[in-house]
């Protein structure tokens, strides 16, 4: 019994065993097969290897380094300041060349400031006071500019002062320019310099044309016919961020009615006017999108241009971008002094991403796989539609699933018996008889067997009667099926 199970076994793995198909005739599922079998089709070649590239290996960890230099000069000539010329050195911070930096286009500039006591000013409201209990010394002022000295400082007769404090003094400057200190840094230039390298395929690659010509980054500008010369105007940035520069430089608001700065000249102001020097944050990106397959000259940088900040609350505090740095010295005799600047300007934010591609077998496997396994869906889903959701569902049920009966089982078991009783079981009760119909149950006198009981079986015939298959039983059993 081993041996033969083992054999069984052994046999069994060499079988080939594959599924029955029904081919249903009917127009509607048939057209809606070729529908889903078009649609898949076309899913898998148009965007998945055509438009998403799904035959390639992907690499989106790219290294990348930016330099960047700003060009440009102006001349200013202002109270504070007095007579000036700007260069790079004055108004891009910091002068490393980062991929964020900043370009000054306004300031508000407090000169001669030396450390002493002064009068808070008066717009802090933790500086007012009304007797000298107000100022504890050695306490900060919140939002201010020094420490208390204990002092409330009053002009003439009015009851409400300010405190006096030791800081630099005199205190920040409230006054507010009516135009931009550098409204001509918008035909300032911006030099962006951008290496790439993509570790997996070991392909690098830069934004600057790659030409011995020293020339070539002194006369050019960025444009569609000059991509690998990236030299940017300050003003063609901005503009091409929806914005104007004059705009985020300064923007002037009179009472309910805004105005820009292109209209300054126009306007009378008064003790309502309000200022808003804005200042602004402008991104620049810069996308890498290379397919290896190709040369390696089709592999081009594309630029994009957005405004980060809320350019859309114009009137709101938090819009815009400023800080303060100063300047120190000396005089003659050694005391020390600062000029301090608010700056207001532009900061430029140069982000880099990107991804390159190159033919692999195995995802072109893997999509393959993926495709013939919505066929397969798209089939299941026919098979609902047939056997489900049509008029003529249970016909088409019954010809996909065979149901086997009990009596057709015993029947085929009792011919693997090859007994004569099994034979007349399989051919049925009404084929039993008809021997006897025809012979006038001669035969089995002749074997000396009586016409009945048929149930007990032949002895004469040289076979056993034992029973095995027991034709009324399947008589009844059928009867009862039917």
């Amino acid at each position: 019994m081993g041996q033969a199970g083992c054999k069984g076994l052994s046999q069994s793995l060499l079988d080939y065993k594959t599924e029955k198909y029904v081919i249903a005739k009917n127009k509607k599922v048939g057209l809606l097969y070729r529908l889903l079998q078009v649609s898949i089709l076309t899913y898998l070649v148009v965007w998945v290897f055509l438009v998403k590239k799904g035959y390639q290996d992907t690499d989106t960890s790219l290294q990348s380094s930016i330099i960047t230099k700003v060009k440009g000069v102006t001349f200013t000539n202002t109270s504070e300041l007095g007579e000036r010329l700007w260069d790079v050195a004055d108004y891009v911070i910091p002068p490393q060349g980062e991929n964020v930096f900043f370009v000054v286009t306004n300031l508000i500039v407090t000169p001669n400031q030396q450390q002493k006591t002064c009068a808070e000013s008066e717009s802090i409201p933790d500086a007012l006071c009304y007797r000298d209990s107000d100022c504890p010394p050695g306490e900060p002022v919140v939002a201010g500019n020094g420490v208390r000295t204990g002092r409330c400082l009053r002009v003439g007769n009015l009851q409400r002062g300010t405190c006096e404090i030791f800081a630099w003094c005199p205190v920040e400057t409230k006054s507010r320019p009516t135009k931009p200190l550098l409204g001509k840094a918008e035909d300032f230039t911006i030099y962006i310099k951008n290496f790439i390298r993509f570790p997996k395929f070991n392909f690098s690659k830069t934004n600057v044309l790659d030409t011995k010509d020293k020339a070539f980054l002194k006369s050019c500008h960025f444009g569609p016919e000059n991509p690998y010369c990236p030299i940017f105007r300050l003003g063609s940035v901005v503009s091409w961020t929806g914005s104007n520069f004059q705009e985020i430089a300064l923007q002037l608001s009179v009472k309910s009615r805004s105005v820009t700065s292109a209209h300054l000249h126009k306007v009378l102001c008064t003790n309502s006017c309000l200022f808003f020097i804005k200042g602004g944050v402008i991104g620049i990106q810069i996308e890498w999108d290379c397919d290896l397959d190709k040369a390696p000259s089709e592999c081009n940088p594309r630029y994009s241009f957005s405004r980060l900040d809320n350019k859309f609350s114009e009137n709101s505090i938090s819009s815009g971008y400023n800080f303060r740095f100063a300047k120190y010295y000396r005089d003659g005799a050694g005391v020390e002094f600062r000029t301090l600047m608010k700056a207001y300007g532009i900061r430029f934010d140069v982000m880099v991403n990107g991804k390159a591609g190159k033919f692999n077998i195995i995802p072109t496997i893997i999509n393959i796989g993926s495709g013939v396994a919505l066929m397969g869906a798209g089939a299941f889903f026919c098979d609902l539609v047939l056997i489900y959701l049509i008029k003529k569902s249970h016909f088409y049920r019954d010809k996909k699933y065979e149901e086997v009966s009990v009596l057709r089982v015993l029947a085929e078991s009792s011919q693997q018996d090859g007994t004569p009783e099994a034979e007349e079981a399989a051919a049925g009760p009404g084929l039993a008889e008809q021997p006897e119909a025809q012979h006038g149950g001669g035969s089995q006198k002749e074997n000396g067997c009586p016409p009945v009981p048929p149930a007990r079986g032949c002895r004469g015939s040289g076979h056993p009667g034992n029973g095995k298959v027991n034709v009324e039983q399947l008589q009844n059993l059928q009867t009862a099926e039917a």
